[in-house]
């Protein structure tokens, strides 16, 4: 009986391992097939973009002021990055994609608010931004070439008529008037 069961035992760790072969080679079979979840897609590879924001007078930085980075993709905006100028009057952003579209935006208290667009081509880019102060303002109401006191009429030096409710004013007597030069008599 002893050999009729060592053979059993033999026979069945055979059956045992074939099947656990069998299992093995399906599930390493199995790996190589396609996926059906949602594949990794690598991103775009990113541009460093160095922004120095200066005054047009002296070259001197300014600090805080405000760098907006708008993505464009065709000819819309698909959102913005806002970032500050540090004491050094720099800012430095590296998430742009390569190949892409930025219109770069610098607001600064007492300049004029400087916007451009720049094609994204390069892995490091540096751009240096002037910024003016602001010019004098535009009115319809004077004319070019007109002096700051333009817009005051030749009526201002006198005196408005009083108005309906108002007191009259005392009047003045005639015999306290100025009295007229006399001229010397000629000989």
């Amino acid at each position: 009986m002893v050999p009729m069961q060592r053979r059993f035992l033999v026979r069945l760790s055979f059956v045992v391992a074939a099947i656990g072969l069998v299992v093995t080679l399906l599930a390493a079979n199995a790996q190589d097939a396609p996926r059906r979840g949602r594949k990794y897609k690598s991103p775009p590879p990113t541009s460093r973009i160095e922004v120095t924001v200066l005054r047009d007078v002296n070259g001197k930085p300014i600090e805080n002021a405000a760098v907006i980075f708008h993505s464009i993709e065709g000819d819309r905006d698909k959102g913005n990055m806002e970032l500050k100028t540090n004491e050094d009057g720099k800012t430095v952003i590296d998430v742009l994609p390569i190949g892409g579209k930025v219109r770069l935006q610098i607001i600064a208290k007492g300049f004029q608010t400087f916007g451009e667009d720049y094609q994204v081509d390069k892995a490091e880019m540096t751009i240096e931004i002037k910024m003016k102060r602001p010019g004098e303002q535009y009115s319809i109401y004077k004319k070019p070439g007109a002096t700051a006191d333009a817009g005051k009429s030749s009526d201002a030096d006198k005196t408005a008529p009083p108005a309906k409710d108002a007191a009259p004013a005392e009047a003045k007597p005639a015999d306290t008037a100025k009295p007229q030069p006399t001229q010397p008599p000629s000989k």
